[in-house]
């Protein structure tokens, strides 16, 4: 899991509390950690929970990509038409 992340710079990490584990925590460096604490976790760490909602705003905005129907099957084999789809879906879900 580790190496999906090495080489990457951001300004916070978000994931849920399935990612919080000290040596994925340990891992991340020059970012501040925005993972919720498991509930058996013997020191609890702290993080911004109001920082944490904006994941669920972008959870949610994938959820309403992968309605349609072309984006969630990928019909297009070349990235260029893909992504041009996915551009047009994203533009029709901000306009709503």
């Amino acid at each position: 899991m580790t190496e999906l992340i090495d080489g990457f710079e951001a300004q916070a990490a978000l994931a849920d509390k399935g990612y919080d584990a000290d040596r994925l925590c340990d891992t991340i460096t020059g970012a501040e950690i925005v993972i919720p604490p498991k509930r058996n976790r013997r020191i609890q760490r702290f993080y911004d929970a109001e920082l944490y909602k904006e994941r669920n705003r972008i959870e949610r905005f994938f959820n309403k990509l992968k309605q349609f129907r072309r984006v969630a099957t990928r019909y297009d084999k070349l990235l260029a038409n893909f992504m041009g789809f996915v551009k047009i879906a994203a533009i029709t879900i901000w306009l709503k």
